[in-house]
């Protein structure tokens, strides 16, 4: 982190400067829009990264060229030269590699289409283009100061948003009603917008974990699922609460009582060192004990940054070698059980990994809030 409280893309351009000789790559590419953002600050909706061993360039159209060039003098941009597009993104690079004599040039396998390395290829039939695996992802992974400085905010913030959904979670008001209420909480909280489109989900809705908001208008016994997050300095928040409208039947108390025993043992269960699908085992085996192995459809947790879903993975499915947690990770930690008839639980925070355990950014009451 900077004096100006900026993050430090000149350092995380360093980086991927530094891998490149290890690589055998004169340079590499970068064309994932998260991944451009993460490295320079720019969130355009079009841009190409070239990043060579003592340069890195910006490609991007007219549209974004004063933005750029004014973000670049401010330093709210990476110190980066800017290119400006002639004609086409493709003949561009192909320029601009020409000119700088690379010969062995990485890519995004993900993030590049066969058309467009077709069109590169054509352009420069004497550089090898060699596809790379996640090289930024795996830097974004581990969260830096000025990261986890904006997700302790974020936390906060949207604790806020959740300390206020006795307003307006009531009898009578449809789930969309709700969802539009939420949406606005998270505006006036600080967030640039929703992280993702709000789950609001009542009654039998509940009973799919990814259900979406409805006409169904709330009614006394139901459990609802309330699933919403916001976007903070470009990162995203993701948290999710229970209510109960008035009584709730003993086999929806019984399903509360299990996923609230299960987030707790998998949070309980984060720490350096520890196997992603340890993590997802440990909430598993509780609602196992309970009866509701089958109840839990989705894995335990997933990793949270400029994308809403990002690695590490936390699930039953882990890679090979499996993934080991690590101090700097920020993931999801959100079981929940889904029974047809009774309804659906899901209880999520957002968990920091620190040197010892973890710290859990997302605060505030994690019972059912009755109304």
């Amino acid at each position: 982190m900077d004096s100006l409280g900026r993050p430090d893309w000149a350092g995380r351009l360093r980086v991927r400067q530094s891998e490149l000789a290890a690589a055998n790559l004169d340079g590499v590419v970068v064309s994932s829009a998260p991944n451009i953002q993460y490295l320079t600050g720019f969130d355009g909706s079009a841009g190409t990264l070239l990043i060579s061993g003592d340069e890195t360039v910006l490609i991007s159209d007219g549209r974004y060229a004063l933005t750029i060039q004014e973000g670049i003098r401010a330093g709210t941009l990476a110190p980066v030269h800017f290119e400006q597009v002639s004609s086409r993104y493709d003949l561009t690079l192909v320029d601009l590699v020409k000119s700088r004599g690379l010969r062995r040039v990485g890519f995004e396998a993900a993030h590049v289409t066969v058309a467009g390395l077709r069109a590169w290829r054509q352009g420069l039939g004497e550089v090898a283009w060699v596809e790379t695996d996640d090289l930024v992802e795996r830097q974004r992974i581990i969260k830096d100061a000025w990261e986890q400085d904006v997700f302790r905010r974020g936390g906060l913030a949207i604790a806020s948003v959740a300390a206020r959904l006795g307003e307006w979670v009531r009898p009578g008001r449809s789930e969309r009603e709700v969802a539009h209420a939420i949406e606005r909480g998270i505006e006036e909280a600080g967030f640039s917008k929703p992280a993702f489109a709000t789950i609001v989900a009542s009654g039998p809705n509940s009973a799919h974990p990814h259900a979406r908001p409805t006409s169904r208008r709330i009614e006394a016994g139901d459990l609802v699922v309330l699933d919403f997050g916001g976007v903070l300095d470009g990162y995203c928040l993701d948290l999710t609460r229970m209510c109960g409208v008035g009584s709730i039947s003993p086999a929806a108390q019984a399903l509360v009582t299990a996923v609230r025993d299960a987030h707790h043992a998998a949070v309980e269960a984060v720490r350096p060192g520890v196997e992603t699908r340890a993590i997802d085992r440990a909430a598993r085996d509780v609602l196992e004990g309970h009866g509701l192995g089958q109840a839990f459809q989705h894995g335990t947790g997933h990793g949270l940054g400029l994308e809403v879903h990002e690695a590490p993975r936390i699930a039953r499915v882990s890679a090979d070698p499996p993934e080991l947690v690590a101090a700097g990770m920020v993931f999801t930690i959100e079981p929940g059980a889904y029974v047809p008839g009774v309804g659906g639980v899901r209880l999520e925070d957002d968990v920091l990994v620190t040197p010892t355990g973890c710290e859990v950014l997302t605060g505030g009451p994690r019972e059912l809030l009755v109304v």
